[in-house]
């Protein structure tokens, strides 16, 4: 029999064209990574159940297309989101300069309050890189986002970004609701303790 789902959430990826959303899902919910994976059209979306603080949690994870062409899609999918991981690309100064657009379209049409973003700094396996992981790092903390640096490649730092958004979400009062309750769960004081503990940079 199927273990109870203490929680579904809807966590989404932004970020322009070409950063590797696509290669950061596919790694975290398939273990894969795919060099030639070409870019989104519309939306993907991918569901990963997880385990966090001794409860499952279903994750209903949007990947979105960075193209211009499809911004029609937008207000559907940032609607009821919990969670949204903001990626740029290390290597590509023009993808982080455009940050803050992003930032702007999600303050738009967010329709929860309190969402927790995560920066993540992509691609840290190539070698030309163009922003430095402190740069990265006084951006999130100037716009009270969790950071990390990570590439889907070599998979470093992928489960930990989706973990901390996850673990944000689950502390933060009033942003989701447990599966048959009307109100929200009290986590235990270890998960109120991971902050400590964290594997990514806290604001």
């Amino acid at each position: 029999m199927e273990e109870q789902i203490h929680a579904t959430l809807k966590i989404l990826i932004i970020g322009e064209s070409g950063v590797g959303k696509s290669s950061l899902l596919l790694r975290f919910t398939d273990g894969t990574f795919d060099s030639e994976i070409g870019s989104t059209i519309g939306v993907d979306f991918k569901v990963k159940t997880m385990r966090t603080d001794g409860n499952n949690v279903k994750l209903a994870i949007w990947d979105t297309a960075g193209q211009e062409r499809f911004r029609t899609l937008t207000p559907s999918y940032y609607r009821g989101a919990q969670g949204v991981i903001l990626v740029y690309d290390v290597t590509r100064r023009e993808t982080f300069a455009k940050l803050d657009n992003w930032l702007n379209e999600l303050e738009t049409f967010s329709t929860k309050h309190g969402i927790v973003k995560m920066l993540v700094g992509n691609k840290i396996d190539k070698t030309n890189r163009e922003i430095d992981r402190n740069e990265g790092l006084r951006y999130a903390r100037k716009h009270s986002m969790l950071f990390i640096e990570a590439s889907a490649k070599t998979c470093d730092g992928v489960e930990c970004a989706f973990e901390e958004v996850v673990e944000k979400i689950l502390q933060t009062p009033g942003l989701w609701e447990a599966e048959g309750h009307n109100k929200a769960v009290t986590l235990s004081d270890s998960a109120s303790n991971q902050a400590g503990e964290s594997c990514c940079s806290l604001w």
